[in-house]
This record gives C-alpha cells, structure tokens and sequence, in this order.
C-alpha cells in the first residue's frame, strides 16, 4: 500500500547518511592517492575539490620536507639554521687558511734549505785524510754532479772588543760554487775569497758591527790540546824564552779582511757562519791536508734519500752519507707535527657548529612532534622520518662547506692585502718580517688538504643530524598524537 514501508527497508534519511559516510570515505582516500575527486551533488560543496596531483608524491619526500623546515614561519629556528651554518663556513675557511700557510711555510722553508745547503754530506765524524780518493768515488754516482771538500766547525771571532762564537765554513770557492751558490746571496760587497779574507752572515755582521773592509780577528780552538802540552811541558822544565816565542806563535790569531756579507734567510745561518778559504780553516784547525767532509750536489735533491743508499754500499765504514732532510729532519718534524695539530684544534670550530646543527634538529623534533605522529600514522616508514632530518644536516653541512671553500680560498689568495691592512689599520702584526725571515706569508693550497677538510666537515654535520633523526624515527604515533 502507498503508505507502508516494508520491513528491512531503510529509511530515506539512513540512506542518504549511508550514501554521505561512502563518499566521504572516498574523499579522504582519493586526497592521499591523487586524483581529483568529484563529490555527488548537493552533498559537498559545489566548488571541485582540489587536491595533490600524483607528480607530488613523486619528489623525493624527505628531501621536500627538509627544505621545508629550513624555512619555517618563526624566525627563531632560521636563525638558529644560519647561525650553523656561519660556523661551519667559518671551520672550513680557517681550517684551509691555516694548513695551506702551514704548508707554504714548510715548502718556503725547504726550498732555502736546498739552495743553501748541500743536498748530501759526506763524513766520518772525525777527520778525513784521503778525501780526494772518496771524492772521485763520489763523482761517479751517476746523479751527482758535483763535490767540494769542507772544514766547519767553532771559533771565537773579536772585533773592537766584541766577541761571539760562530762557526766557520772553509771552501775551495771554485769548487763551493758547482755546489751551493753563495754568491747569490751576497748582499754587500763580493764574494771574494782569495788570501786572507771571510764573508760574514748579516745577522753575524750586524752583531759585532763589522762591514764590508773591516778587519776580525779569529781564534781557533782547533790547537788547544797543544797549547795545553806546551804548557805542562814549560811548567816542569822551567820557562826560556824560546819556548815563550813558540807558545806565542801557537796561540797567535787569524786576522781576516770583510769582503762580503751574505743573507741566506735563515737565522741560523745568517749569525753562526763565516765562510773562509778552505787553507784558513785547515790552519785555524790544523789539519794539513785533510778536511771535515764533502759536500755534494744532485740532479734532483728530492732523490738525495735513494742516493744516499746507494753511496753507503760504496763508502768503506766509518764514512757515511747524510741528506739534506736528515740534517734538518727535527726542523720539519716540527713543522709537521704543528700542522697536524693546528688541524685537530681548528676542527673542534666545525664540531661547535655540529652542536648547533643539533640543537636546531632537536628543537624541529619537538615542535614537530604532532606532524611527525601524522606521518607515521599515515604510513611513513623509519627510514623516511630519519631521511628528513639527515638531509636537513646535510643541506646545512653542504652550503657551509661550499662557502668556506670559498671564503678560504679567497682569504689565502688575499692573505698579504690582509695582513698589512691590519698591521696599518688596527696596528697588529701578525706575521712580523724579521723574525720569520720572510718578505710575505707563504701559502700553497694542496688539493688533497682541501678535499680532506671539506669531507670531514660534511662527514661531522651529517654525523650530528643523525642522533636528533633516530630519536625522532622512534617516536610512538600514538604518544604523539594523544593530546592533539
């Protein structure tokens, strides 16, 4: 009948509440899928709903969520991510202009060592008779190129009253300059050996106040154990005059004429060495004909070590070969061991910006906390959550890297503009001429220092994004989203 419903029907209103939960039902599967939905009329609003399009979900999620919390609406987070990454930008670009002035210094420093120094010595640690036999031996090496022999050792120089101990070098100046140039190195007067005459070092020079044509006076400790016997011997036999005469003749000096003053740029050599004729310092020592070593001269004195061997095989015992780098070998320890250390202590700047890079991860972790929860119900795995804050690190850790390198390489290209507009402007010296003997900063950018700076900051950024990025992965959705 027209009235009557029948049993089991349901009612018009049922029906439509039914037909309305179905559609919306759709609506929010169809939102997280993609396609545009197109809601039964008069159910919905008549605007179309618009929603995600596929190719959304098709960016590499974590990624977009990271940069996204790069740029939050509060500033204080911002600020935070910028202050990270200044710290690291400012690490890496102290961190590449320290070791590379490190390790100009140390080439600046080798190459003075090469041009002043013979690149191997020949010695005995006593004296040697028959150098001229060990010589020949020595120049049939095929990459040595040429020897001289050498007398060196200490003395007492005076002039107007002034005394020091230096050393002397005797040469054979013919022979000295196929070796080690020194006439290079003049920078008063000449390099004129010939008879009684000495160059003095500038520093040397410059302490006892001697000039080029001044006249020093050089006592040799080279007779002392005769003059000792001669002594015991007059104070048993009793004292004549003739044996005054020969004792006084034992201990009578050296005067030596000033024709040229050297500056080889090192310290040491420059106040401790007066370079004389080798029959001087054979008298000054008494030797004879016998001298202190040989010095020798290489093809490539970056081939001295291998030479070096191949000589000992030759030398008859005690003569042996020391190179260029054994002789200075505690000088670029030194050096060597600071650069390492400057390195470590220059990285805790890098580390202090990691702290920083975690402490904004944190801060997003518990701001985030509801979003984080939304994710992980909706079916965001572990990985995807980490993956957010990893790459939020990594994006930080890679634009402080690429601007440090910038700044750094920029600061050592610049790096003497830099210096003197602070020993002008501000009056701070920090690379003081005379004391390291260097007329401006030295500086060599190694490529391999480089890349091993860059990558160990990348490697502490993304290292300190991944603890905040695991404990955020573990969050409980639940926990998460029970006060939301």
């Amino acid at each position: 009948m027209p009235g009557i419903v029948p049993r089991g029907t349901p009612a018009p209103q049922e029906k439509n509440r039914a037909r309305l939960r179905l559609v919306s039902t759709k609506s929010a599967r169809f939102t997280l899928e993609g396609p545009r939905l197109e809601p039964e009329k008069k159910h919905f609003s008549r605007q179309p709903v618009r929603l995600y399009r596929p190719f959304m979900l098709t960016k590499h999620f974590s990624l977009f969520l990271a940069l996204r919390y790069l740029k939050p609406k509060r500033t204080f987070l911002s600020i935070i991510t910028l202050v990270s990454i200044l710290g690291v930008t400012l690490g890496i670009m102290v961190l590449i202009l320290v070791i590379s002035v490190m390790t100009g210094f140390e080439q600046e420093l080798r190459r003075k060592v090469i041009g002043f120094d013979a690149h191997i010595v020949i010695s005995n640690r006593s004296v040697m008779e028959d150098w001229s036999k060990t010589m020949k031996l020595c120049l049939e090496e095929p990459n040595v190129t040429a020897a001289a022999p050498f007398v060196q050792g200490p003395v007492i120089v005076e002039f107007q009253n002034r005394r020091l101990a230096p050393k002397i070098r005797g040469v054979e100046p013919e022979l000295e300059e196929k070796v080690v140039n020194v006439g290079e190195y003049i920078i008063a007067g000449s390099y004129d050996l010939a008879g009684d005459k000495t160059v003095l070092g500038s520093e040397l020079a410059r302490t006892l106040g001697a000039g080029v044509g001044d006249k020093v006076t050089v006592y040799s400790p080279g007779n002392f154990n005769q003059i000792l016997e001669e002594l015991n011997r007059i104070e048993k036999e009793g004292g004549k005059a003739a044996d005054a005469a020969a004792l006084k003749q034992m201990v009578l000096p050296k005067e030596l004429e000033v024709t040229g003053i050297f500056e080889s740029g090192r310290y040491l050599y420059d106040s401790e060495f007066l370079i004389v004729p080798l029959h001087i310092g054979q008298e000054l020592y008494n030797l004879g004909d016998a001298v202190h070593g040989l010095a020798l001269k290489t093809t490539d004195p970056y081939l001295a070590p291998e030479i070096r061997e191949s000589l000992n095989r030759k030398l008859t015992p005690p003569e042996s070969a020391l190179t260029w780098i054994d002789l200075n070998k505690q000088i670029f320890d030194a050096i060597r061991m600071e650069r390492n250390v400057m390195f470590f202590l220059l990285m805790f700047i890098v580390l202090v910006a990691a702290f920083g890079i975690m402490n904004t991860l944190i801060t997003v972790t518990v701001q985030k906390t509801r979003e984080i929860g939304v994710m992980k119900a909706l079916g965001a795995r572990t990985h995807q959550i980490i993956g957010v804050f990893l790459a939020q690190g990594m994006v930080v850790g890679v634009f402080g890297t690429i601007t440090g390198l910038g700044l750094g390489i920029v600061m050592v290209q610049y790096r003497n503009q830099v210096s003197d507009w602070l020993a002008t402007t501000l009056h701070i010296e920090i690379f003081p001429r005379s004391v390291y003997q260097f007329s401006e900063i030295p500086a060599q950018v190694i490529p391999s220092d480089v890349a091993i700076i860059c990558a160990s900051a990348f490697m502490i950024c993304s290292l300190a994004a991944l603890i905040p990025a695991w404990f955020a992965a573990r969050l409980d959705p639940v926990k998460a989203l029970r006060y939301e």
